[in-house]
């Protein structure tokens, strides 16, 4: 099933639900063969950092950092919203793998051919 699909996080530790449901959407997206981008705004670009999502851990699912480990194992993409990720003074060198800084525009490109999006 070849195509595009994106899903919108906003949130990290101030919702862990959403969290990680949007991770286990997005992985079953990528293993649906979808060209699969995750990203991250406003609060869920904490979720680039290595070490933040270690200690979430939603009852009845996968640990979230397992989720996001095999989502970008899988070739899923973590676009992380520069100016929220520059706001909160976030390291680059410091991103999960995976994850890369980018602007709204790649954004923009990405969806704008009607794909797919959720938010969380």
């Amino acid at each position: 099933m070849p195509g595009k699909f994106c899903v919108t996080l906003t949130h990290g530790k101030n919702d862990c639900d959403r969290a990680t449901v949007a991770f286990v959407v997005a992985n079953a997206a990528v293993a649906s063969d979808k060209d699969t981008v995750v990203f991250l705004s406003i609060e869920g670009v904490r979720l680039s950092q290595q070490g933040y999502a270690s200690e979430v851990h939603e009852d009845g699912f996968a640990p979230l950092k397992e989720l996001i480990a095999n989502f970008a194992a899988a070739g899923g993409k973590i676009w992380v919203c520069s100016p929220c990720f520059k706001k909160r003074g976030l390291n680059e060198n410091n991103l999960v793998p995976g994850a890369t800084v980018v602007g709204g525009a790649k954004l923009v490109e990405f969806l704008s051919e009607g794909t797919p999006s959720v938010s969380y």
